[in-house]
């Protein structure tokens, strides 16, 4: 017979008895050594046992076509051949293949060897003939995974990424070819020994393990595992491994009938295997879907689980997404064949991906996929049940479960929308809309504790506008617009072409629900506030999602284009964060991009774009640099008024014009474009003379903007048409200003490139439009420019001699008007205002290129102009200081406006003429003093920094006259002394002496918000980089300055007039509220070590000026002392490095990649906390036992100062307290008894806080039962693959979900009840019987607990009767429940407890 004759290399009749006896005893574990054994198997060749393979496949392939299946155990006793023998024989050639270092040959050999085992328990009656042993076969099994090489050689690498979740080890690199093999293995299993395997080897391994696992296949077809549930799943568990064995080639197809023979790859046959095990051959199909969904669950995760420890991220490649992709579509398609056993599975499925996700972005969206594919596979019922799942758990305490929620919420609005009527229970039918999703699940999270979450939140919601689901748009409309439906309806029908499928037309026709007007307005406003809030959120990422949000809600019309919110975005492009920087000019980018012609819009554009051309980022700039010339430079086509301007060549005129009109203030920024721009070569000959053929527009002031800016950066400009445009310009009757001015600008440019007889001609021109002083300002200072440069030379004197001719006549001319007005008895009567200011400003713009021609008589006559009027030298002689030159004039009654520019025209004269600046320097100070009009002291300001630039020391004695306007009635004249003296202190022309930098901080608290942001602007972005130590310098300082205290020895000693004093005093109670904001401010931007500092000098420089007495305590110097102890309690005041960090007060989980950090910064605030303890005991404590004394014996109010800042200081060493105070113990008690005083006060407010009704507790439009979880139990049995079941609910989780309802509570249906709720917080209070407790909810809880455990949503009856066993917890029940019978309750208010005197 063939199959004895197979059997005979075995040589099975000459093994010894005893050795297969032990093999057998040893439960085949490990392979017992003898001799005689190995070399009598060692002669046994691959061929042979493919011999024996193919024997018994024969003989397996025949047994359906009607031989009996007793010949083959009938042949075997026969022959005498052993069945126990054969099976311990096998078992050599697998123990020996398994063992380390094994060659390709035992490999081989060895996977032979299991394959033919699998086909001999594969013939019926192998359990009766005894062939079969569970070791066995699992280790069989096994070998798929062990024969196979790792990494070809090199030591084995397991292929994961350490994450979050890791143990902490470190990550390894994958290896080639196969993507995880070994991802289950044991953290102690040693590694392979260093052997090299061909391609060929490896191809015959891969063979070899094909063939066990169709023989593994064909016995499952075959062979129940129903009584061997480890076996079972160690099948599920190698097959699971198996899926990352090697690339699939197409896409696995699980609705075709599959067959075995026609299958190709690894992982479709362990796919197959996975099907196999759960059908009802195998057991109980319920219990077999939940261990391979149990499996499965990892690889859709794209985790690698191990026996123990925490699930580790896989790194993320094409071979583990597509394995990912294979696994959800399987499990799809078993749920679809299985419907009433896989969709409660489905459900946990559901909730594991959720518990175990992960805080990665792609892991978390790909998760989201998941969830989406898997949901769509329910029923409406189901898929409500689920939606009120994922309600509770978006609330959890737990970040990235928030956060993943949302990514969930945006999946689901993807998904076309359930029709409300297809489920059957009413109470989950609201769970089905868009719009629930929205507003409970994705709206809430907006105002999330967590920074990452809220950003994740703005983000979706924007997303949410993109959607195709109508309601889902309408949703958002309506949380934003009162009149959402109106400006749906206009959406709907005007930008049908881009979103053909929201159209209102859809509708159904039904009733149509209007609610107030009033709360949607009331609503949509406080929405909209809190968004534009969220755009200056502390977090960057929390900025950007908040602009992606608002410009959204602008696109799509749900807000209003107006300029406060597009200031709001435009802002945002000066941000300090260089990506928020980035996202606001893509932001107004895409916003011009859709409003072209909304002119808001475009004035949002130019302040965002044109200043970030001069950003220091060197990325935001070149951004800007491309915006601009896209829009400005590239559509500049050429011009003719028989052809209509396209879209973006209309935007770029628009643009232009509002620059040359609107938006003068830009044009700066829009001039440092050219300095780019001529560096590239950008202006070529037939972009310039496309840009001239727009001069004869309707445009042609924006042309002659875009010319007068790029003329100075080209010599390729056409001179002939630029003379004949000034020719028609002037020739023509109607000269428009803007546009001469430019040309003017042009031709001084082109100066160098014109002949002598233009430039004569366009001098004459220029002189005539001079001296008939009827041009405007900007015009006169254009052609003074012009004048100068057509007639420099390269002879200095030619040029100065063309210039004293020419500007000498406007001097003149100039000279005899103002003599005809001041001169003149009756010269001022009939005084045209305009003209007057035309010679001022022409007088003094020609005085600055001839200076020579000046004389004193003119002097005399401008200085005419700023003669104060008669009404207020009688109002006020005495206060004019002894400076005050007398003028020879008589009293003028000249306007301000004249008076203004009569100021800068003697500021020129003053910046030629040193000994005018020192005579009229005077003047200026008394006209800051006593001058009621805020124009002249605005320029009189401005005239005096640029004269200090120029005489730095004769002004310098000025500078408190300067800074004194910093406490101006007028805000123009503050906002203006800041930016001057701030340039001033940036060059260094001014120093931080006397008064100036307490001027500055009053400068903070300015009653105008505009002003005191642009002063903390200046201190520090400009100035504290210039002088780090300015504010730790000046603090101590502040506390006597601010509040007008002399009587120290060092401070507050700098010479002040009564007036400054007065003025600059923030003395008194009103004023404590604006000094310390200024306290706050300092102390904030301070380093860890000046607040150290500044600490120790308090106590030397001021306690101990009260303990040595050389402070008296009176009213002043109580004041003094109340203030200080009032800064010293101050959080601000608190070392950095010793505060909280950051996202443990945010709520956010301390993940394990942070450890590290954390740990760093624990011994960093150990460590600094010493060093600063040491010192308090050192420095302060004496101090304030004697100061605690000496209050005593005054019985001064400062007592009460002196022990809070000993509450907040001792809070951080409530432990040591008695060490500290070793000298005093009465002030150790007293200070104990404080700090337990204000945490009993503390405690009782927050619990009265946290007191609600329980109709604020329901969940909207459901009736839920929520129970405190159960203590878990461990369970016994081997698969735990259930419903997550929540441990006890943190107060950071009640936080987070209370937060939500005040969020979301105007949404809430009403008419709903909760049926059961176990009360979260238990406090015992004094008094109350035993076992009593008074509670408060703080929130829904989840219905689930993260830990591994059967499923504990339990029904309303046994949720009651649990409860009814627990006498300490208070049941609450709702309104609609009937009760047996009143229940009187032994429980009192706190408050009422707390003011009630004690019985006992």
């Amino acid at each position: 017979m063939k199959l004895i004759s197979a059997l005979q290399f075995l040589q099975l009749n000459d093994v010894p008895k005893a050795w297969v006896d032990a093999m057998w005893d040893g439960e085949f574990t490990e392979s017992i050594s003898m001799d005689n054994i190995e070399e009598q198997l060692s002669v046994t060749t691959e061929q042979d046992l493919r011999d024996l393979h193919k024997c018994l496949q024969t003989l397996q392939d025949e047994q359906p076509s009607g031989k009996d299946s007793q010949d083959f155990w009938a042949v075997l006793g026969e022959h005498g051949v052993s069945v126990k023998c054969l099976v311990a024989v096998l078992s050599f050639f697998v123990l020996n293949g398994k063992t380390k270092g094994a060659s390709v040959e035992r490999r081989v050999c060895c996977l032979h060897a299991a394959s033919i085992y699998m086909l001999i328990l594969g013939i019926p009656g192998s359990i009766a003939n005894k062939a079969f042993h569970e070791v066995l076969l699992d280790t069989c099994v096994d070998l798929m995974c062990h024969c196979w090489p790792q990494d070809s050689g090199k030591k084995r690498k397991k292929d994961n990424l350490k994450s979050s979740q890791t143990d902490g080890k470190r990550a390894k690199p994958p290896r080639k070819g196969t993507q995880e093999m070994e991802v289950d293995e044991d953290d102690d299993e040693e590694e392979e020994e260093q052997i090299h395997f061909s391609t060929q080897d490896l191809m015959k391994i891969r063979e070899c393990v094909v063939i066990l696992l169709e023989s593994l296949l064909n016995l499952l077809q075959t062979f129940s595992l129903k009584d061997f549930r480890q076996s079972a799943n160690n099948c599920i568990q190698v097959f699971t491994k198996l899926l990352y064995f090697e690339p699939v080639v197409g896409v696995l197809s699980f609705a075709e009938p599959q067959v075995l023979k026609k299958m190709t790859s690894v992982p479709e046959m362990s796919f197959y295997g996975l099907k196999l095990l759960c059908s009802s051959k195998h057991g109980n199909q319920e219990l077999s879907l939940n261990r391979v969904f149990n499996k499965l669950l990892y690889v859709i995760l794209m985790m690698n689980k191990g026996n123990t420890g925490k699930p580790t991220m896989l790194a993320l490649n094409q071979a583990t997404i597509s394995t990912r992709d294979h696994a959800i579509h399987f499990v799809c398609h078993v749920v679809d064949e299985m419907k009433e056993v896989g969709q409660p599975l489905l459900f946990i499925v559901l909730q594991h991906i959720c518990i175990q996700m992960v805080e990665k972005s792609e892991f978390r969206m790909r998760g989201a996929q998941a969830v989406g594919m898997f949901t769509s596979q329910m029923g409406c019922k189901d898929y409500a049940t689920f939606v009120e799942w994922l309600l509770k758990y978006s609330r959890q305490s737990k970040m990235v479960c928030r956060l993943f929620s949302l990514d969930v919420v945006m999946t689901l609005l993807e998904q076309p929308e359930r029709n409300l009527d297809d489920c059957q229970n009413p109470e989950l039918a609201c769970f089905l809309a868009h719009k629930f999703l929205i507003r409970n699940l994705l709206f809430p999270r907006r105002q999330d504790i967590a920074p990452t979450v809220r950003g994740h939140a703005l983000a979706c919601l924007a997303q949410c506008l993109e959607l195709s689901s109508l309601n889902a748009t309408r949703a958002v409309h309506d949380l934003f617009s009162a009149t959402a439906l109106e400006s749906g309806c206009t959406e709907g029908f005007g930008t049908s072409s881009q979103h053909p499928q929201k159209t209102y037309r859809s509708l159904p026709f039904r009733t149509v629900e209007i609610s107030s007007s009033d709360s949607l307005i009331s609503d949509a406003c406080g929405n909209l506030a809190l968004l534009l809030q969220r755009v200056q959120d502390p977090n960057a990422n929390v900025r950007k999602s908040a602009l992606q949000a608002l410009v959204g809600l602008l696109r799509h019309n749900v807000i209003p284009m107006s300029s406060e919110n597009l200031t709001v975005l435009a802002e945002r492009s000066r941000d300090p964060a260089v990506s928020v920087k980035k996202k606001a000019l893509q932001c107004v980018g895409e916003l011009i991009s859709v409003k072209p012609n909304c002119r808001e819009v475009q004035k949002a554009w130019l302040q965002a774009m044109l200043p970030a051309v001069m950003d220091s980022e060197d990325s935001v700039q070149e951004k800007a640099l491309e915006a601009v010339e896209h829009v400005l430079l590239n559509q500049v086509k050429p011009y003719s008024s028989d052809r209509h301007m396209d879209p973006n060549q209309r935007l770029t005129w628009d643009l232009l014009g509002l620059l040359s009109e609107e938006c003068q203030h830009l044009r700066r920024y829009f001039c440092r474009v050219f300095t780019i721009w001529s560096k590239r070569n950008e202006f070529t000959q037939t972009f310039l003379t496309n840009l001239i053929s727009h001069t004869e527009a309707d445009h042609s002031a924006a042309a002659w903007l875009l010319l007068s800016c790029i003329t100075p950066w080209t010599n390729k400009m056409p001179c002939s048409k630029i003379i004949d445009a000034w020719d028609n310009m002037f020739s023509s009757k109607n000269m428009s200003a803007p546009s001469c001015t430019r040309i003017i600008s042009v031709l001084g440019d082109l100066s160098s490139h014109l002949n002598d007889d233009s430039k004569e001609r366009i001098v004459d021109d220029l002189m005539t439009l001079l001296k008939t002083f009827t041009i405007s300002l900007e015009m006169i200072s254009a052609a003074l420019q012009t004048l100068y440069q057509l007639g420099s030379s390269e002879d200095v004197k030619q040029t100065q001699a063309f210039l004293e001719h020419h500007c000498g006549e406007l001097l003149v001319a100039c000279e005899s008007y103002l003599a005809s007005i001041f001169l003149c008895d009756s010269g001022t009567n009939d005084l045209n205002e305009e003209l007057m200011v035309k010679h001022l400003h022409t007088l003094g713009v020609a005085s600055l290129h001839c200076p020579a021609r000046v004389n004193k008589r003119l002097v005399l006559l401008v200085e005419s102009v700023l003669t104060t009027r008669s009404e207020n030298l009688a109002a006020c002689p005495d206060e004019l200081p002894v400076s005050q030159p007398l003028s020879q004039f008589r009293v003028n009654s000249l306007s301000t406006k004249i008076r203004a520019h009569g100021v800068i025209t003697l500021g020129k004269l003053c910046l030629q003429h040193q000994d005018l600046a020192q005579k009229y320097l005077p003047v200026f100070a008394r006209e800051l003093e006593v001058g009621t009009e805020g124009a002249v002291r605005n320029n009189v300001v401005v005239v005096m920094c640029d004269l200090c630039v120029r005489y730095t020391n004769v002004v310098d004695l000025y500078i408190p006259n300067i800074s004194a306007c910093l406490r101006d009635d007028e805000a123009v004249v503050r906002e203006q002394t800041v930016t001057m003296l701030t340039n001033l202190l940036q060059e260094e022309f001014v120093k931080w002496k006397g008064s100036l930098f307490f001027r500055f901080m009053v400068a903070l608290v300015d009653p105008v918000p505009a002003i005191a942001s642009l002063c903390e602007f200046c201190l520090l972005h400009l100035l504290l980089k210039k002088s780090p130590e300015m504010f730790s310098q000046h603090f101590i300082e502040c506390i006597f300055h601010f509040n007008s205290y002399s009587k120290h020895k060092s401070y507050n000693k700098f010479a002040q007039s009564e007036r400054e004093k007065v003025r600059f005093s923030l003395k008194g109670p009103q004023n404590r509220e604006k000094r310390f904001r200024i306290y706050r401010f300092l102390l904030e931007h301070m380093t860890d070590a000046q607040r150290f500092n500044i600490t120790n000098k308090i106590s030397q420089n001021v306690l101990a000026c009260y303990v040595d007495n050389d402070l008296d305590l009176d009213a002043d110097g109580a004041e003094i002392l109340s203030e200080t102890f009032n800064i010293l309690s101050l959080k601000e005041m608190k070392l950095q490095a010793i505060r909280a960090p950051a996202g443990a007060a945010a709520g956010d989980e301390l993940e394990e990649e942070n450890m590290a950090k954390a740990v760093l910064q624990a011994a960093q605030k150990k460590a600094i906390s010493h060093v600063q303890k040491k010192a308090f005991i050192a420095n302060t404590v004496p101090l304030i036992i004697s100061l605690k004394t000496l209050l005593e014996q005054k019985r001064s109010s400062v007592l009460r100062d002196l022990m809070s800042y000993l509450q907040v200081t001792m809070q951080d060493y409530r432990s040591e307290v008695k060490e500290f105070f070793a000298g005093d113990d009465q002030l150790a008690a007293e200070v104990e008894f404080a700090i337990k005083k204000a945490e009993e006060e503390e405690e009782m407010e927050e619990r009265m806080d946290n007191c609600s009704v329980a109709e604020d507790e329901r969940t909207p439009a459901a009736q839920v039962s929520v129970s405190a979880p159960p203590v878990s139990t461990k369970c016994q049995q081997p698969f735990t693959f259930a419903t997550p079941q929540p441990p006890r609910p943190e107060p950071q989780s009640a936080r987070v979900i209370h937060s939500d309802r005040r969020a979301s509570g105007h949404s809430k249906l009403k008419g709903l009840s909760t049926k059961s709720i176990h009360l979260e917080k238990t406090v015992m209070l004094k008094g109350v019987v035993k076992d009593r407790a008074i509670s408060t909810p703080r929130g829904v809880n989840i219905d689930l607990t993260f830990e591994e455990g059967f499923s504990a949503i339990f029904s309303d009856q046994a949720t009651v009767s649990g409860a009814e066993q627990d006498p300490s917890v208070l049941h609450m029940q709702s309104h609609d429940q009937q009760s047996s019978g009143p229940r009187q309750w032994n429980v009192q208010s706190p408050l009422r407890r707390k003011t009630k005197p004690k019985d006992r």
